[in-house]
């Protein structure tokens, strides 16, 4: 049983958790809770799981129960004392369950080789509760991908990560350099780009949304950049009532991703 801080694989789960330049290092991250743990087993993504003490018979149990194969397993689970567990954990009450999981790895050509492909494309998207709303819901609108500028919110930052519930495991995502060539490539392409703007020429449920599409969403507090905004072929709006100035960049993603699924 490990219960020292100063285990060199505690420390490794810290470091990942708390910095994106050592996820980016080693191609890895930390998911936490029988949900995301399993999903990644599914996968084979997963390099190591640590349990606590007292929900070691619950993970005995789920694996004797073939919810979770062995097959699925590391060679080796530790197990880790209660007080440290809770210290490691991101939540009030840990399910005492967590994973270090690989990176999965999308094929950009694979994303675009659809006749259809439906993209959500991010820039510089920073509240990690807003990222990872809108992966979960590019899920459920049935998206091809999502796109994230180098400016965006680091994708396996832990409050990303639990927040998509998941779907971070089932949506392809590729990250750009700059949003501005990427849509310039994409509409090489034969992409049409939609941006979510307060100075839309139109509603957002006037299109009809054919062929390629990209939607465009831009960061929190600025919107889109001039120049993105000035690449895209249609300005929508998404109409609002009352006195707000603007809606929040994951419930407008939403909105978008969902018309789409609606006319198609």
């Amino acid at each position: 049983m490990i219960e020292s801080k100063k285990n060199q694989a505690i420390k490794r789960i810290q470091k990942l958790k708390k910095s994106a330049r050592v996820r980016r290092k080693e191609q890895a991250f930390v998911v936490e809770g029988w949900k995301m743990s399993q999903e990644a087993l599914e996968r084979q993504m997963v390099e190591q799981i640590y349990v606590s003490e007292s929900a070691q018979k619950e993970f005995e149990r789920k694996v004797s129960g073939e919810s979770l194969s062995e097959e699925m397993l590391p060679k080796e689970v530790e197990i880790v004392s209660d007080p440290l567990f809770r210290e490691l954990s991101d939540t009030v009450t840990p399910q005492g369950i967590l994973a270090v999981v690989k990176m999965p790895e999308y094929d950009r050509m694979q994303i675009l080789a659809q006749e259809d492909a439906s993209l959500l494309c991010l820039e510089d998207i920073q509240d990690p509760g807003n990222l990872g709303t809108m992966i979960r819901t590019a899920e459920g609108a049935g998206m091809s991908g999502v796109v994230l500028s180098a400016g965006c919110v680091d994708l396996y930052n832990p409050k990303v990560v639990r927040s998509t519930m998941g779907a971070l495991f089932r949506v392809p995502t590729y990250l750009c350099e700059d949003m501005s060539t990427e849509v310039e490539l994409l509409k090489d392409k034969g992409f049409t780009f939609y941006a979510a703007h307060l100075q839309g020429d139109c509603d957002y449920t006037e299109k009809l949304y054919e062929g390629r599409v990209g939607v465009l969403i831009g960061n929190e507090a600025n919107g889109l950049s001039d120049s993105v905004t000035e690449l895209s072929d249609y300005k929508v709006r998404i109409p609002m009532e009352g006195e707000l100035e603007s809606l929040n960049a994951a419930v407008s993603a939403g909105l978008l991703m969902y018309e789409i699924h609606r006319k198609r």
